[in-house]
């Protein structure tokens, strides 16, 4: 067996297309800011891609770069003031933070109205009680490439590798809600292997480099693979051996260019949603 791969670029690209017609029809601009707090390649390259993207989509992104030694305190007052400023729909704090400010508490002082990354308690608990709320992106992502994928979901068995907040805790929970039984595995789980190979949605987002291989998988099994890892010699890699894996599996995402493209294609369509939201406006 041989997989489709899945094309997240090309799904992010269409998402996006779809967002910038939605933000056209606006009577008004949707805002949103980021704040960066010290100089982190990795982070300052991603807000540069947010911007990017946001500007491409008609949104009015802007970037509030702190320095480094920036207390959490006055972290805490960027906020406050991004809270009570009307032209701000979406509020995004990029992590990891600086170990002086504990990113929880930063979190919990966005308005969860703003909150685009989905992290707020608020959202996180609507979330589980399988309310309409701001999801974080990477997950919804994940459900928008497997409903491009033609994935039935209802009654189906996944397993999520992985128990992040950021994807593993609110993947499970999109996916429980949308009626699939749902296992969520990690570090101390019990012969990983075996139980990776009773799934029929496998979604790898564990941070380890091509941690399962493709004795893992099902046979017809879709594979979403979410890890992206540095090798030494520069490759950028999966969580799954993909070539392995896509030797068992159906349809699998590559990496890059599956899950990773999503993630601010969502984080666009959230911003539009709470400034819509935000406005007592049908969320479309």
């Amino acid at each position: 067996m041989t997989a489709t791969l899945i094309d997240g670029k090309a799904v992010a690209l269409r998402l996006r297309a779809t967002v910038a017609s939605r933000v056209a029809a606006l009577p008004f601009q949707p805002g949103l800011a980021v704040v960066l707090v010290g100089d982190d390649p990795a982070s300052a390259v991603y807000v540069r891609n947010k911007d990017r993207a946001a500007a491409k989509a008609g949104i009015a992104a802007r970037t509030l770069h702190l320095p480094a030694d920036t207390s959490e305190a006055t972290l805490l007052a960027t906020v406050a003031a991004l809270n009570a400023d009307p032209s701000v729909d979406g509020i995004l704090v990029q992590l990891p933070l600086p170990p002086q400010i504990r990113a929880q508490s930063v979190i919990a002082a966005i308005d969860p109205a703003k909150d685009v990354d989905g992290f707020h308690p608020v959202n996180v608990g609507h979330l589980h009680d399988g309310r309409p709320t701001l999801v974080p992106c990477t997950p919804l992502g994940v459900m928008h490439l497997l409903a491009e994928a033609g994935v039935s979901l209802r009654g189906t068995r996944a397993l999520v590798l992985g128990r992040s907040a950021i994807v593993g805790k609110p993947m499970a929970a999109l996916l429980t809600n949308a009626d699939v039984t749902v296992t969520v595995a990690h570090s101390r789980t019990r012969d990983l292997a075996a139980e990776c190979r009773r799934a029929e949605v496998l979604i790898a987002a564990v941070g380890r480099p091509e941690m399962v291989r493709g004795d893992w998988v099902a046979d017809g099994a879709v594979v979403i693979d979410v890890g992206i890892n540095r090798l030494a010699d520069g490759r950028l890699v999966g969580d799954c051996a993909t070539a392995e894996c896509a030797a068992h599996a159906a349809a699998i995402t590559p990496v890059p260019g599956g899950v990773g493209p999503m993630t601010i294609a969502c984080l666009l369509d959230n911003t539009v949603r709470a400034a819509v939201a935000r406005r007592g406006q049908p969320a479309g």
